[in-house]
């Protein structure tokens, strides 16, 4: 079979494209085999040995088997090379070598492993993007899954208060909860306890920027990142209650997909509206085309007639009110027009002015009859003017003080001198972000924060005290750290190791805990007063639990990213073929006969092959198999996953 690959290689050389860096470009020979492209059959149909195994005689014409030609491309048996993923169409199909099917019709699954120096970060952006970050993704077929969306163990528990941390005796459904580990497999974990309970998901995915960003080793294409979401959009939208709701944040990237794709998980009448937020609070100048100076939020609700919680007037929506002649009712302002916007004969009535003058209805007649303007006149809500020409109608400040949240959220400006910032922008985040982390250089933070004010503001209109808030992107944490200070319940998932240098160290000042070391004090962690801490008189309190997903095959998988030679692979893949879950489809004994071939890949190929050759059901331990002695989980352990998963109540 590799010396067919090899003759493949030969007489495809020359052809444009075909042939990268010495090896197969599969994805564009596919592509021309599926369409029986005259340039790939001619070269096949000369070949002695493919026109014996490809075309097929009858009636004395030869008959092309495209699909049997392109399993040969893809087969397993092929040590994996740079261009072995098929590139999708960009839009809302995948190319699965056969026929082209829409993403809600398929159940794959795209599951993802960062470097361990990367940074998975949402809405990062070329200008901002340091380091060559790099992520390998994999997409599961569906016969290739069977435990891996079942609930998983989750181990070493902790909790963090005022007092410091502590070993967990209980579990109550009042409490915060932090969990490290893959977000997928944590949503799927979630369901048990929290289906139909969370208020509010607010999320802020990665937005695939292209190679620059979001860097995925097998191009994170636009279908394949689509893929990815559906898998979590699906579980999310079981874990909301019946009047939840979920805002993604996203950019023009992949907006109008998401859009669509998120309009088939949660219907089109539930898509509550798109927010269009000003992220960035000056334009670039130095942009070749137009300054990109917002982001979008996608809106979507549980219940299609939600109702957003109407929000309190700002300072500058309430500079028309006025009371220059001392209204005892309060500010006001001239509600002119009060006539009708439709001609309505029976209200074409005059008004006697207090010195006689007649005050005729305007061509479209009044808005009201005569004794309701009789009402409203004696009420002082509609008046004559101080000339006697004309009325006037009083609207009350203090019955305008809330407003239903609008679409634009952006910079208000009152004048010259003062900006008034409703959501905040990236820059007042970093400001945030900086004063958080003060030992940390500034190019380790992260590179596009949220303000807490825009999470605010998503929580202001959607929850009340005590709802749960859910981010399954939880990055720096901003999400739950604006929740507890707002008195919410907050669930949030991170699979990076950062965790334990940004997630937790943050919330842990919101609560204001006392870290000891060996039941040593060692330094007291005022709470934190930055961001909207002030505004809610936030001073510190409440607690939040830490768990992991208990890994298994996931500790092979970190040790291949991190391997940094091909030398300390190879010792990896000596431990996995002992004792690692491998995938039914590989053949330990082959691959170590080929063992020679292996280390001549480059190490970002031997990485990918000995990743795809995990059973990925088998990443974390599964809680159906908790008391199998092999993972090793403890007995506290145990008893916290039973009270976890109702098993104990």
């Amino acid at each position: 079979m590799q010396n067919l690959q090899n003759e493949l290689i030969n007489i495809l050389q020359h052809e444009d494209a075909l042939v990268v860096d010495g090896q197969l470009n599969k994805n564009k020979i596919v592509e021309m085999a599926l369409q029986v492209d005259p340039k790939l059959i001619k070269h096949l149909i000369k070949h002695d040995t493919f026109k014996t195994h490809f075309f097929t005689g009858v009636e004395g014409v030869l008959v092309f088997d495209k699909i049997k030609f392109q399993r040969f491309v893809n087969n397993k048996s092929f040590l994996p090379d740079s261009y072995t993923a098929f590139k999708n169409k960009i839009g809302l199909t995948i190319n699965d070598g056969t026929t082209d099917n829409y993403i809600t019709t398929k159940n794959d699954v795209v599951l993802a492993w960062p470097h361990k120096d990367c940074v998975l970060e949402g809405g990062q952006i070329k200008e901002d993007q340091k380091r060559n970050e790099i992520f390998w993704n994999e997409t599961l077929a569906p016969d290739e899954i069977d435990r891996l969306l079942d609930p998983k163990v989750f181990t070493n528990w902790k909790k963090y208060d005022q007092k410091g941390e502590h070993e967990l005796t209980e579990i109550s459904d009042n409490d915060n909860l932090i969990i490290k580990g893959n977000n997928l497999l944590a949503l799927a974990s979630l369901k048990k306890r929290y289906t139909g309970k969370v208020k509010l998901i607010c999320i802020d995915p990665p937005y695939n920027k292209g190679g620059d960003d979001f860097n995925y080793n097998d191009s994170f294409n636009h279908a394949t990142w689509l893929t990815f979401m559906k898998n979590r959009l699906l579980i999310a939208k079981d874990l909301l209650n019946k009047n939840g709701t979920i805002f993604i944040f996203c950019d023009d990237n992949e907006q109008p997909y998401l859009k669509v794709l998120s309009d088939e998980i949660f219907s089109r009448e539930s898509f509550i509206t798109t927010i269009v937020w000003r992220n960035s609070d000056n334009s670039n100048n130095d942009a070749k085309q137009f300054s990109q100076d917002h982001n979008y939020i996608l809106v979507y609700s549980k219940n299609p007639k939600w109702e957003s919680i109407n929000l309190p007037r700002t300072e500058v929506q309430s500079k028309h009110y006025k009371n220059p002649d001392n209204d005892p009712r309060g500010p006001w302002f001239d509600g002119n027009p009060v006539n009708s916007p439709n001609p309505r004969k029976n209200l074409r009535y005059e008004l006697i002015a207090p010195n006689g003058n007649k005050i005729q209805p305007p061509p479209n007649g009044w808005r009201w009859d005569k004794d309701t303007m009789k009402e409203k006149m004696d009420s002082g809500e509609i008046r004559f003017n101080s000339q006697n020409t004309g009325i006037i109608r009083r609207t009350y400040l203090e019955e305008q003080k809330d407003l239903p949240p609008s679409t634009l959220w952006e910079v208000i400006e009152e004048n010259e001198w003062l900006n008034i910032d409703e959501t905040g922008h990236t820059r007042q985040a970093k400001f945030e972000q900086k004063k958080l982390y003060p030992n940390i250089p500034t190019s380790e933070l992260f590179k596009t924060p949220k303000p807490e004010r825009v999470i605010q503001k998503i929580i202001l209109i959607s929850t009340y005290e005590n709802d749960i808030v859910l981010d399954f992107f939880g990055g720096s944490g901003t999400t739950s750290a604006v929740a507890h200070k707002m008195k919410r319940r907050f669930i949030t998932c991170e699979q990076m190791d950062y965790i334990h240098e940004f997630t937790i160290p943050r919330i842990q000042k919101v609560v204001g805990t006392t870290i000891k070391h060996k039941d040593k004090l060692l330094e007291t962690i005022e709470f934190d007063n930055g961001g909207i801490s002030k505004e809610v008189s936030w001073q510190g309190g409440g607690s939040f639990l830490y768990c992991e997903l208990a890994k298994y095959n996931q500790t092979y998988a970190d040790q291949i990213l991190e391997a940094d030679s091909k030398e300390k692979l190879i010792a990896v893949w000596q431990e996995m073929k002992e004792k690692a879950f491998l995938s039914y489809q590989f053949d330990k004994q082959s691959f170590d006969e080929r063992i020679e071939a292996f280390k001549t890949l480059s190490l970002d190929d031997q990485k990918k092959f000995l990743l795809e050759v995990l059973d990925k059901n088998q990443l974390y331990v599964n809680y159906s198999e908790i008391a199998d002695e092999t993972f090793g989980i403890s007995k506290v352990d145990k008893w916290l996953n039973d009270i976890f998963y109702g098993k104990i109540v």
